[in-house]
């Protein structure tokens, strides 16, 4: 592992956070009564960027890193201010976060839990980072989320759709934009049921890790609601790259939809082994046999190219959204890059922002002080409408998509199209919801 810097700044002596294990650098003072970890005493402050650089999430990664750096132009008054001009908040004015220019640190999570939480462990004590973000995979993100709680810095999660996240493992110095599995499964279900009806024998393949787990759960859960028959939940490893040997049984199973609870690399090469078995163009029961990827994104889709014709899953986000702050956000991304960006980029773009507004309103970098901003906070101009960052589970609450994969689509970029905007009530739980109970808050850690 290592981390790539952007800025030249000398390495902190260090000391050890009584009961976290970790060192962290020693810029704050037992004296100060509002001494936190990294508090910036100079001229600028540093954010930690840690993204699966390599691994299956990487394409992923590549344009979250994208979207950090745009973040960082329009935070420093570079570019078109993008989101800044839409956002319902106005704190931000461009010129960094409290008057402190931003810079940024970033290191390769490799998609596994040990490797992200050793990067953001060295982005936090040998570069000062005082904020953590990034990652495409919940079993990362719940790792680095546990790190950043007892480092006593803010983490601001990029994609991460498992329910334990913002449930049995959530934190409170962690915050989520991203939906998760429950809100698919809720937004989902309605869709399925219309297209494909009540009678249907579901068949899951799952990634084996905490997404996998819980998004297998929240599709079972809300199919089988519908009268939806499970015949079978198949495990598969995140590392695997051939499927073949997972998609033959499903041919004799008596099942009528196959579910992949794939993401990534993972869904280009197992909706691309279901193709290739002639699932497509199977009938069973009577009926056409039908996939359903329930997690999407236009990455993917472009990954398995004309395999995704037809085939409903949900998302966070799409460029194509046509409110006035999805097109400032396509329009500045697609200016300094030349492609839309992805959910991926604008999940990490939101965060980036709504970190820096949160220190801003709160005046100050203390990362009690900026939970306690962000905590209830409800805003909108981030492209999904209304939005909710809930107090009891640092969960956001917004509109979900519901995507299906285009039949004649117009370039490399237009593969997906919106078949329904889910509202937030729709997807909305309790926080005490089963599939979200067993964890605990805890405190705000300020590290000091």
């Amino acid at each position: 592992m290592s981390n790539s810097k952007f800025t030249r700044r000398g390495l902190l002596k260090t000391s050890t956070l009584a009961g976290a294990g970790l060192a962290l650098p020693t810029i704050f003072t037992g004296a100060s009564a509002h001494a936190f970890t990294n508090d910036p005493t100079g001229g600028s402050v540093t954010l930690g960027f840690n993204v699966p650089q390599t691994g299956p999430y990487a394409d992923e990664g590549a344009d979250e890193l994208r979207a950090y750096e745009l973040a960082v132009e329009h935070l420093n008054g570079g570019g078109d201010g993008g989101m800044m001009n839409t956002f319902s908040s106005k704190a931000l004015d461009g010129t960094g976060i409290l008057g402190k220019k931003v810079e940024y640190v970033t290191g390769d999570t490799q998609t596994k839990s040990d490797a992200a939480r050793a990067s953001a462990k060295s982005m936090i004590e040998k570069d000062g980072a005082i904020m953590i973000t990034g990652g495409s995979s919940s079993g990362v993100a719940v790792a680095v989320q546990g790190l950043c709680q007892e480092a006593g810095v803010i983490f601001m999660a990029g994609l991460t759709h498992s329910n334990d996240t913002t449930g049995k493992d959530k934190k409170a110095n962690g915050f989520r934009h991203f939906f998760n599995g429950y809100m698919s499964g809720a937004a989902l279900a309605p869709v399925l049921e219309s297209l494909y009806g009540k009678d249907r024998n579901a068949y899951h393949l799952t990634a084996d890790y905490t997404w996998g787990w819980t998004q297998e759960e929240s599709i079972k859960a809300s199919t089988e609601a519908l009268g939806w028959n499970t015949v079978n939940a198949v495990r598969t490893p995140l590392a695997a790259t051939d499927f073949s040997s997972y998609i033959a049984p499903v041919l004799n199973s008596g099942a009528d939809v196959l579910v992949l609870n794939h993401y990534g690399g993972n869904m280009v090469n197992s909706l691309t082994n279901a193709v290739q078995f002639g699932l497509r163009d199977k009938q069973v029961n009577g009926k056409n046999f039908e996939i359903v990827v329930p997690l999407y994104s236009r990455l993917m889709a472009k990954g398995a190219g004309e395999n995704v014709k037809g085939i409903h899953g949900s998302t966070n986000w799409h460029w194509s959204l046509q409110d006035e702050a999805s097109k400032a956000f396509v329009k500045s991304f697609g200016t300094k890059y030349g492609f839309p960006p992805s959910q991926a980029a604008h999940t990490v773009y939101c965060q980036t922002l709504l970190y820096a507004d949160a220190v801003t309103r709160a005046g100050s970098f203390a990362p009690c002080a900026v939970a306690e901003a962000l905590e209830g906070f409800e805003f909108d101009g981030l492209g999904n409408g209304a939005t909710l960052y809930r107090a009891e589970d640092h969960q956001c609450f917004k509109d979900v998509l519901v995507v299906r994969g285009k039949e004649n689509p117009t370039s490399e970029f237009d593969l997906l199209e919106v078949v329904e905007v889910t509202p937030a009530a729709q997807v909305t739980y309790p926080a005490d919801h089963p599939m979200f109970a067993g964890g605990s808050l805890g405190s705000c850690n300020n590290g000091a």
